[in-house]
Protein backbone atom coordinates (compact mmCIF):
# COMPACT_ATOMS: atom_id res chain seq x y z
CA UNK A 1 0.00 0.00 0.00
CA UNK A 2 1.72 3.48 -1.01
CA UNK A 3 1.93 6.06 1.36
CA UNK A 4 -0.97 8.56 0.22
CA UNK A 5 -3.24 5.24 0.17
CA UNK A 6 -2.22 4.61 3.85
CA UNK A 7 -3.09 7.79 5.28
CA UNK A 8 -6.21 8.11 3.53
CA UNK A 9 -6.72 4.61 5.03
CA UNK A 10 -5.80 5.50 8.41
CA UNK A 11 -7.89 8.52 7.40
CA UNK A 12 -10.94 6.98 6.96
CA UNK A 13 -10.58 4.60 9.81
CA UNK A 14 -10.33 6.97 12.49
CA UNK A 15 -13.56 8.57 11.27
CA UNK A 16 -15.30 5.34 11.35
CA UNK A 17 -14.14 4.63 15.12
CA UNK A 18 -15.10 8.19 16.12
CA UNK A 19 -18.53 7.64 14.85
CA UNK A 20 -18.86 4.63 16.37
CA UNK A 21 -18.09 5.85 19.79
CA UNK A 22 -19.77 8.84 18.85
CA UNK A 23 -22.88 6.27 18.61
CA UNK A 24 -22.21 4.58 22.12
CA UNK A 25 -21.54 7.72 24.03
CA UNK A 26 -24.89 9.31 23.40
CA UNK A 27 -26.94 9.08 26.29
CA UNK A 28 -30.70 7.32 26.86
CA UNK A 29 -33.18 9.78 25.25
CA UNK A 30 -34.44 12.45 28.00
CA UNK A 31 -37.54 11.09 30.06
CA UNK A 32 -40.60 10.99 28.36
CA UNK A 33 -43.57 11.97 31.00
CA UNK A 34 -47.32 10.98 29.85
CA UNK A 35 -50.26 11.97 31.90
CA UNK A 36 -53.36 9.59 31.94
CA UNK A 37 -56.69 10.52 32.73
CA UNK A 38 -59.97 8.40 33.92
CA UNK A 39 -62.81 8.73 35.57
CA UNK A 40 -62.81 6.22 38.54
CA UNK A 41 -62.63 7.55 42.05
CA UNK A 42 -58.85 7.39 43.60
CA UNK A 43 -60.23 4.42 46.04
CA UNK A 44 -61.51 2.36 42.87
CA UNK A 45 -59.83 -0.96 41.84
CA UNK A 46 -58.91 0.77 38.66
CA UNK A 47 -56.52 3.24 40.10
CA UNK A 48 -55.61 0.64 42.93
CA UNK A 49 -54.70 -2.79 41.53
CA UNK A 50 -54.32 -1.73 37.71
CA UNK A 51 -52.80 1.83 37.15
CA UNK A 52 -51.11 2.81 40.06
CA UNK A 53 -49.43 -0.95 39.55
CA UNK A 54 -48.84 -0.37 35.84
CA UNK A 55 -47.44 3.06 36.21
CA UNK A 56 -44.35 1.30 38.57
CA UNK A 57 -44.12 -1.59 36.58
CA UNK A 58 -44.02 0.59 32.91
CA UNK A 59 -41.22 2.87 35.26
CA UNK A 60 -39.40 0.02 36.17
CA UNK A 61 -38.84 -1.81 32.97
CA UNK A 62 -37.79 1.22 30.85
CA UNK A 63 -35.12 2.39 33.76
CA UNK A 64 -37.42 5.48 34.46
CA UNK A 65 -37.58 6.62 30.62
CA UNK A 66 -41.45 6.35 30.93
CA UNK A 67 -42.45 8.02 34.08
CA UNK A 68 -46.68 8.33 33.97
CA UNK A 69 -48.57 10.53 36.57
CA UNK A 70 -52.34 9.04 36.81
CA UNK A 71 -55.45 11.60 37.32
CA UNK A 72 -58.38 9.24 38.44
CA UNK A 73 -61.80 11.49 39.25
CA UNK A 74 -62.84 13.07 36.01
CA UNK A 75 -59.92 15.84 37.40
CA UNK A 76 -58.48 16.08 33.84
CA UNK A 77 -61.49 15.06 31.79
CA UNK A 78 -64.35 14.16 31.99
CA UNK A 79 -65.60 10.35 31.18
CA UNK A 80 -67.46 10.79 28.21
CA UNK A 81 -64.81 13.22 27.11
CA UNK A 82 -61.80 10.83 27.46
CA UNK A 83 -61.36 9.22 24.47
CA UNK A 84 -61.38 12.60 22.18
CA UNK A 85 -59.03 13.82 25.16
CA UNK A 86 -56.69 11.39 23.90
CA UNK A 87 -57.32 12.02 20.07
CA UNK A 88 -56.65 15.92 20.48
CA UNK A 89 -53.57 15.18 22.95
CA UNK A 90 -55.47 16.91 26.24
CA UNK A 91 -54.27 13.94 28.23
CA UNK A 92 -51.46 10.94 26.65
CA UNK A 93 -53.64 8.31 28.10
CA UNK A 94 -57.05 7.41 29.16
CA UNK A 95 -59.30 4.95 30.28
CA UNK A 96 -63.11 5.33 29.70
CA UNK A 97 -66.30 3.43 28.54
CA UNK A 98 -66.69 2.84 24.72
CA UNK A 99 -70.51 3.67 25.51
CA UNK A 100 -70.20 6.69 26.70
CA UNK A 101 -69.83 8.44 23.61
CA UNK A 102 -73.03 6.83 22.11
CA UNK A 103 -72.43 6.00 18.15
CA UNK A 104 -69.36 6.85 18.18
CA UNK A 105 -67.73 3.09 17.82
CA UNK A 106 -70.69 1.59 15.84
CA UNK A 107 -68.15 -2.00 14.91
CA UNK A 108 -67.76 -2.46 19.43
CA UNK A 109 -71.63 -2.32 19.87
CA UNK A 110 -71.36 -5.84 19.14
CA UNK A 111 -69.66 -7.04 22.03
CA UNK A 112 -72.38 -5.10 24.03
CA UNK A 113 -74.81 -6.53 22.36
CA UNK A 114 -77.73 -8.32 24.93
CA UNK A 115 -78.45 -11.69 23.92
CA UNK A 116 -74.45 -12.95 23.79
CA UNK A 117 -73.52 -14.44 27.22
CA UNK A 118 -70.36 -14.42 29.14
CA UNK A 119 -70.11 -16.21 32.42
CA UNK A 120 -67.61 -13.05 33.55
CA UNK A 121 -65.42 -10.19 33.62
CA UNK A 122 -62.68 -12.60 32.43
CA UNK A 123 -64.53 -14.28 28.94
CA UNK A 124 -65.77 -10.81 28.23
CA UNK A 125 -62.47 -9.26 28.17
CA UNK A 126 -61.02 -11.93 26.16
CA UNK A 127 -63.78 -11.77 23.48
CA UNK A 128 -63.37 -8.26 23.00
CA UNK A 129 -59.61 -7.81 23.02
CA UNK A 130 -59.25 -10.56 20.43
CA UNK A 131 -62.31 -9.55 18.39
CA UNK A 132 -61.19 -6.39 17.92
CA UNK A 133 -57.82 -6.98 17.15
CA UNK A 134 -59.12 -9.39 14.28
CA UNK A 135 -61.83 -6.74 13.34
CA UNK A 136 -59.29 -3.73 13.31
CA UNK A 137 -62.15 -1.43 13.31
CA UNK A 138 -60.91 2.06 11.73
CA UNK A 139 -63.40 3.33 14.37
CA UNK A 140 -60.20 3.17 17.12
CA UNK A 141 -57.85 3.86 14.80
CA UNK A 142 -57.06 7.37 15.55
CA UNK A 143 -55.42 6.38 18.97
CA UNK A 144 -53.10 3.52 20.04
CA UNK A 145 -54.78 1.09 21.79
CA UNK A 146 -52.98 -0.61 24.97
CA UNK A 147 -55.75 -2.67 26.33
CA UNK A 148 -59.16 -3.37 26.33
CA UNK A 149 -61.88 -5.30 29.30
CA UNK A 150 -64.72 -5.51 30.33
CA UNK A 151 -67.23 -5.51 33.08
CA UNK A 152 -68.57 -9.23 32.28
CA UNK A 153 -72.69 -9.66 33.12
CA UNK A 154 -74.52 -6.52 34.93
CA UNK A 155 -77.59 -6.76 36.73
CA UNK A 156 -80.34 -4.36 37.81
CA UNK A 157 -79.79 -1.89 40.51
CA UNK A 158 -82.94 -0.56 42.13
CA UNK A 159 -84.41 1.50 44.38
CA UNK A 160 -88.26 -0.76 43.52
CA UNK A 161 -88.06 -4.55 43.08
CA UNK A 162 -87.91 -5.72 39.29
CA UNK A 163 -89.71 -8.87 39.70
CA UNK A 164 -91.21 -8.69 36.12
CA UNK A 165 -91.54 -6.76 32.78
CA UNK A 166 -94.87 -5.36 34.07
CA UNK A 167 -92.35 -3.95 37.15
CA UNK A 168 -90.18 -2.24 34.83
CA UNK A 169 -92.39 -0.31 32.48
CA UNK A 170 -92.15 3.04 32.79
CA UNK A 171 -89.49 2.97 35.31
CA UNK A 172 -86.23 5.47 34.75
CA UNK A 173 -82.45 3.57 34.78
CA UNK A 174 -79.52 4.61 34.33
CA UNK A 175 -77.88 3.42 31.11
CA UNK A 176 -75.13 4.22 28.60
CA UNK A 177 -74.75 2.82 24.67
CA UNK A 178 -76.69 0.01 23.89
CA UNK A 179 -77.68 -0.44 27.34
CA UNK A 180 -80.06 1.92 26.62
CA UNK A 181 -81.59 1.07 23.40
CA UNK A 182 -82.03 -3.04 25.42
CA UNK A 183 -84.16 -1.42 28.32
CA UNK A 184 -86.46 0.88 25.72
CA UNK A 185 -87.17 -2.21 23.96
CA UNK A 186 -87.96 -3.45 27.68
CA UNK A 187 -90.53 -1.04 28.77
CA UNK A 188 -88.01 1.02 30.95
CA UNK A 189 -86.87 4.62 30.10
CA UNK A 190 -83.34 5.10 29.67
CA UNK A 191 -81.47 8.20 31.68
CA UNK A 192 -77.73 8.36 29.71
CA UNK A 193 -75.47 9.39 32.78
CA UNK A 194 -71.93 8.65 33.70
CA UNK A 195 -71.14 6.56 36.87
CA UNK A 196 -70.17 8.89 38.89
CA UNK A 197 -73.18 11.45 38.49
CA UNK A 198 -75.23 8.20 39.56
CA UNK A 199 -75.36 7.80 43.22
CA UNK A 200 -76.47 11.94 43.28
CA UNK A 201 -79.70 10.67 40.70
CA UNK A 202 -80.05 7.34 43.01
CA UNK A 203 -80.09 9.59 45.86
CA UNK A 204 -82.68 12.46 44.81
CA UNK A 205 -85.39 9.67 42.90
CA UNK A 206 -83.79 10.94 39.40
CA UNK A 207 -83.82 7.80 38.34
CA UNK A 208 -85.05 4.27 39.90
CA UNK A 209 -82.37 2.29 39.27
CA UNK A 210 -79.13 1.67 37.48
CA UNK A 211 -78.02 -1.03 35.05
CA UNK A 212 -74.50 -1.93 35.64
CA UNK A 213 -72.04 -4.53 37.31
CA UNK A 214 -72.35 -5.44 40.80
CA UNK A 215 -68.92 -4.08 42.16
CA UNK A 216 -70.66 -0.38 41.87
CA UNK A 217 -72.58 -1.45 45.37
CA UNK A 218 -69.64 -1.39 46.93
CA UNK A 219 -67.09 1.03 45.59
CA UNK A 220 -69.57 3.34 44.36
CA UNK A 221 -71.28 3.15 47.34
CA UNK A 222 -75.20 2.29 45.31
CA UNK A 223 -75.83 -0.26 48.10
CA UNK A 224 -76.47 2.94 49.72
CA UNK A 225 -79.48 3.95 47.60
CA UNK A 226 -80.84 0.79 46.08
CA UNK A 227 -82.72 -1.80 47.75
CA UNK A 228 -82.86 -4.24 45.00
CA UNK A 229 -80.61 -6.31 42.61
CA UNK A 230 -82.54 -8.13 40.32
CA UNK A 231 -80.21 -10.78 38.44
CA UNK A 232 -80.31 -9.49 34.32
CA UNK A 233 -76.34 -11.00 33.05
CA UNK A 234 -78.15 -11.51 29.49
CA UNK A 235 -78.39 -7.96 29.28
CA UNK A 236 -75.11 -6.35 29.93
CA UNK A 237 -71.53 -5.83 29.09
CA UNK A 238 -69.66 -2.43 29.09
CA UNK A 239 -65.91 -2.76 27.76
CA UNK A 240 -63.06 -0.24 28.82
CA UNK A 241 -60.46 1.34 26.94
CA UNK A 242 -57.06 2.28 27.54
CA UNK A 243 -55.67 3.92 24.72
CA UNK A 244 -52.94 6.57 23.79
CA UNK A 245 -52.72 9.44 21.75
CA UNK A 246 -51.30 8.43 18.29
CA UNK A 247 -48.25 10.90 17.94
CA UNK A 248 -47.01 10.64 21.20
CA UNK A 249 -47.18 6.57 20.66
CA UNK A 250 -45.44 6.70 17.38
CA UNK A 251 -42.78 9.47 19.16
CA UNK A 252 -41.73 6.97 21.46
CA UNK A 253 -37.82 5.40 20.46
CA UNK A 254 -38.62 1.78 18.82
CA UNK A 255 -36.80 -0.09 22.15
CA UNK A 256 -39.23 1.85 24.67
CA UNK A 257 -42.37 0.82 22.40
CA UNK A 258 -41.33 -2.86 22.82
CA UNK A 259 -40.59 -2.42 26.40
CA UNK A 260 -44.52 -0.37 26.85
CA UNK A 261 -46.20 -3.31 25.03
CA UNK A 262 -44.67 -6.10 26.98
CA UNK A 263 -45.46 -4.35 30.30
CA UNK A 264 -49.14 -3.51 29.33
CA UNK A 265 -49.59 -7.28 27.92
CA UNK A 266 -48.54 -8.73 30.68
CA UNK A 267 -51.12 -6.28 33.30
CA UNK A 268 -53.81 -7.03 30.91
CA UNK A 269 -53.40 -10.55 31.38
CA UNK A 270 -53.13 -10.34 35.07
CA UNK A 271 -55.10 -7.54 36.21
CA UNK A 272 -57.23 -6.38 33.98
CA UNK A 273 -59.68 -9.08 32.48
CA UNK A 274 -60.60 -9.93 35.96
CA UNK A 275 -60.47 -7.30 37.78
CA UNK A 276 -64.48 -7.00 38.12
CA UNK A 277 -65.00 -10.86 38.90
CA UNK A 278 -63.57 -10.29 42.21
CA UNK A 279 -65.58 -7.16 42.63
CA UNK A 280 -68.53 -7.97 41.93
CA UNK A 281 -68.74 -10.77 44.20
CA UNK A 282 -67.02 -9.18 46.97
CA UNK A 283 -69.52 -6.32 46.10
CA UNK A 284 -72.56 -8.19 46.66
CA UNK A 285 -71.69 -10.10 49.88
CA UNK A 286 -71.02 -6.47 51.46
CA UNK A 287 -74.41 -5.47 49.91
CA UNK A 288 -76.25 -8.25 51.41
CA UNK A 289 -74.05 -8.54 54.73
CA UNK A 290 -74.22 -4.31 55.31
CA UNK A 291 -77.38 -2.95 53.48
CA UNK A 292 -79.50 -5.74 53.33
CA UNK A 293 -79.78 -5.65 49.70
CA UNK A 294 -82.21 -8.15 48.40
CA UNK A 295 -81.63 -10.67 45.54
CA UNK A 296 -84.06 -11.27 42.85
CA UNK A 297 -83.75 -13.87 40.51
CA UNK A 298 -86.08 -13.99 37.10
CA UNK A 299 -87.92 -17.43 36.22
CA UNK A 300 -87.38 -19.19 33.46
CA UNK A 301 -90.57 -18.36 31.67
CA UNK A 302 -89.64 -14.62 32.65
CA UNK A 303 -86.54 -14.29 31.33
CA UNK A 304 -87.66 -15.83 28.13
CA UNK A 305 -90.43 -13.05 27.46
CA UNK A 306 -87.36 -10.85 28.08
CA UNK A 307 -84.99 -12.41 25.92
CA UNK A 308 -88.10 -12.38 23.38
CA UNK A 309 -87.75 -8.68 22.90
CA UNK A 310 -84.35 -8.11 22.86
CA UNK A 311 -83.61 -10.44 19.81
CA UNK A 312 -84.43 -7.27 17.03
CA UNK A 313 -81.48 -5.37 18.82
CA UNK A 314 -79.12 -7.86 17.42
CA UNK A 315 -81.05 -7.54 13.96
CA UNK A 316 -80.97 -3.96 14.13
CA UNK A 317 -77.21 -3.91 14.79
CA UNK A 318 -76.96 -6.45 11.69
CA UNK A 319 -78.84 -4.15 9.23
CA UNK A 320 -76.66 -0.92 10.97
CA UNK A 321 -73.17 -3.09 10.04
CA UNK A 322 -74.85 -3.51 6.43
CA UNK A 323 -75.52 0.12 5.86
CA UNK A 324 -71.44 1.00 6.68
CA UNK A 325 -70.05 -2.26 4.25
CA UNK A 326 -69.83 -4.87 7.64
CA UNK A 327 -71.07 -7.82 7.56
CA UNK A 328 -72.90 -7.93 10.51
CA UNK A 329 -74.14 -11.45 10.90
CA UNK A 330 -70.37 -12.66 10.31
CA UNK A 331 -69.38 -10.45 13.15
CA UNK A 332 -72.39 -11.40 15.74
CA UNK A 333 -71.30 -15.18 14.92
CA UNK A 334 -67.54 -14.76 15.17
CA UNK A 335 -68.28 -12.90 18.63
CA UNK A 336 -70.97 -16.02 19.83
CA UNK A 337 -68.35 -18.49 18.46
CA UNK A 338 -65.63 -16.97 20.66
CA UNK A 339 -67.83 -16.21 23.66
CA UNK A 340 -68.96 -19.88 23.70
CA UNK A 341 -64.83 -20.87 23.61
CA UNK A 342 -63.91 -18.52 26.32
CA UNK A 343 -66.79 -19.67 28.47
CA UNK A 344 -65.74 -23.53 28.70
CA UNK A 345 -61.97 -22.34 29.23
CA UNK A 346 -62.74 -20.35 32.10
CA UNK A 347 -66.15 -21.51 33.27
CA UNK A 348 -64.35 -22.10 36.92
Amino acid sequence: MRKGQKILFLAVLVVLVAGVTAVLLIPKSDTVELNLAHFFPSSHPVEKDLVQPWIEAVKEATGGRIQITSYPGETLAGAAEIYNGVVTGITDIGISCFSYTRGRFPVLEVFELPGITYLNSKVAGKVAWEGISELDPEEVSDTHLLMVFATGPGDLLTRVPIENLDDLQGKEIRATGLSAQTLEVLGAVPVAMPQPETYEALSRGIVQGNLSPLEVLQGWRHAEVTDYVTLTPFLYNTLFFMTMNLETWNALPTDLQETFAEVTAEYLEEVALGLWDGQNESALEWAVRETKEQIITLSEEETARWMELIVPIQENFAAKMAAIGVEGENVMSRVKEMAEYYNDLYSD
